[in-house]
């Protein structure tokens, strides 16, 4: 049986996200590069996983790697989104998703990893291009989040920042790569 903190760890295999101070242009540049590096990440991660291995959950009542690589394409996906309508509209309130629901879908469940890792090749490398380009007053541009109850921040409830996203996805990739790299190490793959 797994106790209560071993199950967190599992969870978050990074500790749970905390941004801290203020938001410098250098470290928003690292985030990019993380961006950048998630597709090799990811394919290094589930390199050589068969059916089965694909099939297993990172833990307990979790997803299987397979639902975690789909859920990260969706999410991502989402994200880019996201960035666009904040980006050329002011203070967009975005669609949230059910993201537990999406991964239960048959694409989600037993879909080919490789459409996702192919699309997530496509989407980071187009989410770089713009990231790039992204000026400091644009990185401030926020949109509402309409699942918040507190704004990460400081800013008014449900405003999220370009800057905070831009981290909270570079934060993600890990996250999940860690999922499944941890999956790997525990089972001796």
């Amino acid at each position: 049986m797994t106790t209560r903190a071993e199950l967190q760890k599992l969870r978050y295999p990074l500790g749970f996200p905390k941004p801290e101070g203020e938001i410098s242009p250098e470290q928003i540049e690292g985030w990019i590069g993380e961006i950048e590096a998630l597709p090799a990440q990811i394919r290094a991660a589930v390199a050589g996983l068969n059916a089965e291995q694909l099939d297993t959950q990172y833990r307990e009542d979790g997803w299987t790697v397979r639902q975690v690589v789909h859920h990260v394409a969706d999410s991502h996906l989402n994200s880019i989104i996201r960035f666009k309508w904040t980006l050329t509209e002011d203070r967009p309130k975005i669609k949230a998703y059910d993201e537990k629901g999406w991964a239960e879908l048959e694409d989600g469940r037993s879909g080919d990893i490789e459409l996702s890792l192919a699309l997530l090749d496509s989407l980071h490398a187009r989410w770089a291009v713009m990231l790039h380009a992204l000026t400091p007053e644009q990185f401030k541009r926020c949109f509402i989040h309409p699942d918040l109850d507190r704004a990460p921040t400081g800013s008014p409830i449900g405003e999220v920042p370009l800057d905070f996203s831009t981290w909270m996805y570079a934060w993600h990739g890990r996250h999940h790569v860690a999922h499944i790299t941890g999956l790997r190490d525990r089972m001796g793959w």
